[in-house]
């Protein structure tokens, strides 16, 4: 197409109207472009079709640009998909002679229109699932360029001419359903200034992120002789994430404060040790003497004040006696000690702790910042000889959600290798593999399909894959099962019950990898944008809709959340829900925790206790199907924020309720749902493991992807 993805503003529903369905002059109607309006849907020129006068009958006719097809009759979209059947095989055959249909009782239009009608090569088309009507919108599909070979995703190369396009991969059970069309209603906007992906760029970003992590590793033990408390750094980027105002998607760059507030907690709350689960009294005696001797080394080694001094070695130098002295003193006994003695030296460790881990942190953010500054230097360098495209005109108006588009065309993308290992699809690029179901290599293709608009030959489709799991593996880490928790997502049968009993129909935190339906918000809009993601949650507002909201685990992005949520509720008039799933941490209990309780907007909340429910692994790309689900470790709060209009559309009654009680139950002994015409989801929160015995929230939280 001419203009690149995310090049113009364009919708992916054919017809839009008021949520509640009606056709009123206030409705939500399809996005702009930068051109005047034409007597067509904008669906229908997304797919190149075009209105005509043909001189010679004095009268309209309707050309594609992309597959130099034209007809009398206005066409109908998705009859035909020119790219999984592009000549028109699975295409049920003409009745007898006559006039040659294509689908609803259309005509081509030839040369000669006195020619004899019909022919060989006349079939009809196939009616689209969903009828093209004012309240029912449809999806686009991806027009074919001419002379364009379709894309064939079981070999991951183009079919040859004159041969049947090879059927899609379809896994024997999936995790999401994308024929679920929106109900998202947002504001029509312009598109995004981040600059489009690039496996070399995304490269870059990946070693220097990996040095980043490096860096914080020896930090850590350099200067307080521990080890990074697990995935500290993830939820770091996370936390900065909420406050950065900086250019790059993924390392911080422009945060107010400079000192994360959840690295200091998480470093500081493993000094002088790291503190664990202990199962056995032995384990609990020796945990209370490493504590008490290296409260009492760091004291001795660090500027403390003589009071503090004073304190400390007394408390450890009593606690040592009394364990030379007491050899039958039980578990309880040994965790009260060390309990008494954190809270006797803890503010005294913390103290002389205080300004090196605050300079662990501000040394991380400047190496961050530099970091950003090469890969934004090397980025433009390679974009250098293309120019930003015409902003779409954008008009005050509702429309139905779109995914995110990007101002700036790509560039042309280099050669991406694929080759499939069993059930395993293998992407690489200068010597960096990643890997991914075919199942879900499947799916990505599918959200391509119905999200991406600047490449319907698929030339950029393996190197935007590539880039799009090379970012969140690199956000996940390196670590054994290092950062799963991030993608981990709802069990299939809840998001069935959620799309059924309340309309929900959108994810506020996901992924490509993890959505359940075709219509998400996530974190990377750069990469995630041609494969559906709406942007960043905290930057999406809509103004009516049903939605589900599973953060990632992180206090400071669970708060903006709900900051986020009550301002959009205040001023939308409009059916607007948010079904909330968080950790029911309540010791101590957290601000968004609190927030939520005591909100105004709060309909219901129900609780799902600890290994009672399960959630689905953040690896489900790449796992194994017997690893896709397990028990959650923590409680989790159900929490429905709706306002008036919301509550009056889907009030959480008691028999809906009860359906979503007892959807999570069949979750525990399904592993997947039957195979629809697209694909199924996954779940959300993972295990949450515990960093210290006193507080329990900061070390291995699962969180859901997305922010």
């Amino acid at each position: 197409m001419s203009s690149e993805n995310h090049g113009t503003v364009k919708g992916d529903t054919a017809m839009v109207m008021s949520p509640t369905g009606s056709a009123t002059q206030g409705s939500p109607v399809s996005p702009s472009t930068s051109k005047p309006m034409p007597e067509l849907p904008d669906e229908l020129v997304q797919a190149g079709w075009s209105k005509c006068w043909s001189k010679r009958e004095n009268r309209p006719y309707w050309f594609n640009r992309f597959t130099n097809q034209s007809m009398w009759e206005m066409p109908v979209l998705g009859q035909h998909d020119v790219i999984s059947d592009p000549l028109g095989l699975n295409a049920a055959s003409a009745e007898g002679a006559g006039d040659a249909g294509v689908g609803n009782g259309q005509r081509k239009r030839r040369l000669s229109e006195e020619a004899a009608q019909g022919g060989l090569n006349s079939f009809k088309r196939p009616k689209i699932g969903i009828p093209v009507t004012p309240t029912t919108p449809t999806v686009p599909i991806s027009p074919i360029t001419p002379r364009a070979k379709p894309w064939n995703s079981t070999t991951g190369t183009e079919d040859k001419p004159g041969q049947p396009a090879s059927a899609l991969y379809r896994p024997t059970i999936i995790y999401w359903d994308l024929d679920i069309q929106t109900n998202a209603v947002i504001r029509e906007r312009a598109p995004a200034n981040h600059l489009p992906p690039h496996p070399e760029i995304e490269l870059q970003r990946a070693q220097l992120t990996t040095k980043l992590r490096q860096h914080y590793q020896e930090l850590c033990y350099q200067r307080e002789g521990i080890e990074p408390p697990r995935e500290s750094f993830n939820r770091w980027l996370l936390e900065r994430k909420v406050l950065d105002k900086g250019p790059d998607p993924l390392l911080p760059s422009d945060c107010d404060p400079i000192i994360s507030r959840s690295m200091f907690r998480e470093v500081m709350n493993d000094i002088p040790i790291r503190l664990s689960r202990i199962k056995y009294k032995e384990e609990a005696r020796k945990l209370l003497f490493k504590y008490a001797e290296a409260a009492k080394k760091m004291i001795d080694s660090r500027n403390a004040t003589p009071d503090s001094r004073k304190v400390v070695k007394w408390n450890a130098e009593d606690t040592m006696n009394w364990l030379r002295r007491d050899h039958s003193a039980s578990k309880e006994d040994y965790m009260d000690r060390l309990e008494h003695l954190r809270k006797q030296c803890g503010p005294h460790v913390t103290a002389v702790a205080k300004d090196s881990v605050e300079g662990i942190c501000t040394k991380i953010y400047h190496i961050s910042v530099e970091y950003v500054r090469r890969i934004r230097q090397a980025h433009q360098t390679l974009l250098k000889d293309c120019n930003i495209t015409e902003a779409a005109e954008v008009q005050d108006r509702l429309v139905y959600c779109y995914p995110v588009r990007l101002a700036l065309p790509s560039p042309p993308q280099p050669r991406v290798e694929l080759h499939f290992e069993n059930d395993i699809a293998c992407l690489r690029y200068k010597g960096e593999m990643v890997k991914v179901n075919r199942g879900y290599f499947a799916k990505l293709e599918l959200l391509y399909r119905y999200s991406c608009i600047d490449d319907p030959r698929f030339e950029k489709f393996l190197s935007r894959i590539w880039c799009l799991i090379k970012r969140y593996q690199v956000m996940f880490g390196a670590g054994v099962n290092e950062g799963m928790g991030l993608q981990g997502a709802l069990p299939v049968p809840v998001f069935e019950v959620l799309n059924k009993q309340f309309g929900v129909s959108f994810e506020c935190f996901a992924s490509p990898l993890n959505s359940y339906f075709k219509q998400f918000c996530s974190a990377f809009p750069d990469t995630d944008g041609f494969f559906g993601s709406r942007g960043p949650f905290l930057n999406f507002s809509p103004a009516s809709g049903s939605f589900e909201a599973n953060p990632p685990f992180c206090e400071e992005l669970m708060d903006a959340m709900v900051t986020h949520f009550e301002e959009l509720l205040e001023k939308s008039s409009e059916p607007l829900s948010f079904i909330i799933f968080v950790p029911e941490w309540r010791d101590p209990l957290t601000p968004a925790l609190n927030r939520m309780e005591t909100s105004a907007f709060r309909r219901h909340q129900m609780s799902m206790p600890a290994f009672e429910h399960e959630y689905r692994s953040g690896s489900q790309h790449i796992c194994k199907k017997e690893e896709m689900y397990y028990k959650a470790v923590h409680g989790t709060a159900v929490i429905f924020l709706q306002n008036d209009a919301g509550f009056a559309k889907w009030e959480p009654t008691p028999e809906r309720i009860q359906e979503l009680l007892a959807a999570y139950q069949v979750s525990q002994r399904t592993l997947g749902s039957p195979v629809p015409s697209s694909a199924p989801t996954m779940p959300s929160p993972a295990s949450v493991g515990v960093s210290g015995i006193l507080y329990k929230k900061n070390v291995s939280i699962n969180a859901n992807t997305g922010h």
